[in-house]
């Protein structure tokens, strides 16, 4: 199997620290990006600079036809795959009753259908080598919930039952599938905070800090790597104690 993989979302963030952590270990390393074409163009400029395999794709992972374009030029790039990160994902925050029915769809679009759409693409590319692994990035509003982020987090839920319910699907074929579910990190996504907020967040979290995204990625990596190979079906979630 070719020691490939694709990052969606992967052009800041999570998902660029993910996909760093993997172009240095030696994976050729698929850099999927939506809108941010200057800032992956150039971590893919970079990564090539250090010696590193790496192919930057524009695809809408909530398009079945980008898609399955975007393993289309996976496979003919790198001749297969290995590992699949679902790390694509936006938010939506707001109270609940003021959701409307194209936010729902946006969010879930991106976060549950890209997953979705992207999985499935990846498994028929698994199944003929009876291995492969996806991790997929939930939250920990997945698990708990949160206040006036009713729609991301019940979209990040989602994830996790698709990773539970894969995990005993595809478990016979050799294929893992597990999850990360981050607490608050330091992204563009919780940009919006004030320091205030995210002094209270600190304040709640026994670390005492927010977490960074290569300490995501290093998660990422770890269900991704031979050291997990007898690990399916889980929610692993970095969070510095914020949920116990």
């Amino acid at each position: 199997m070719s020691r490939a993989v694709i990052v969606t979302g992967a052009s800041h963030g999570i998902g660029r620290a993910a996909a760093v952590l993997f172009a240095r270990k030696g994976y050729s390393t698929v850099i999927n990006y939506h809108r941010s074409e200057s800032e992956a163009l150039s971590l893919a400029r970079s990564l090539t600079l250090e010696g590193c395999s790496v192919l930057a794709v524009q695809a809408d992972v909530s398009d079945p036809v980008q898609v399955k374009e975007l393993f289309q030029r996976t496979e003919a790039a790198f001749g297969g795959l290995e590992i699949l990160v679902n790390n694509a994902g936006i938010s939506q925050t707001g109270l609940f009753t003021n959701c409307t029915p194209r936010q729902w769809d946006r969010v879930f679009g991106v976060n549950v259908k890209g997953a979705f759409l992207c999985s499935q693409q990846a498994v028929s590319l698994f199944l003929r080598e009876h291995r492969g692994k996806i991790v997929n990035v939930s939250s920990i509003w997945g698990i708990t919930g949160a206040s006036c982020e009713a729609v991301y987090s019940a979209s990040k839920a989602a994830l996790i039952g698709l990773t539970k319910s894969l995990a005993k699907e595809l478990g016979p074929s050799g294929i893992q599938v597990n999850c990360v579910a981050p607490g608050v990190v330091d992204t563009k996504m919780n940009a919006g905070l004030t320091p205030e907020e995210l002094q209270a967040l600190r304040d709640e979290t026994p670390l005492g800090v927010i977490g960074t995204s290569e300490d995501i990625a290093q998660a990422i990596w770890f269900l991704a790597s031979p050291e997990s190979d007898f690990i399916t079906g889980q929610v692993l979630s970095p969070n510095g104690g914020f949920l116990i």
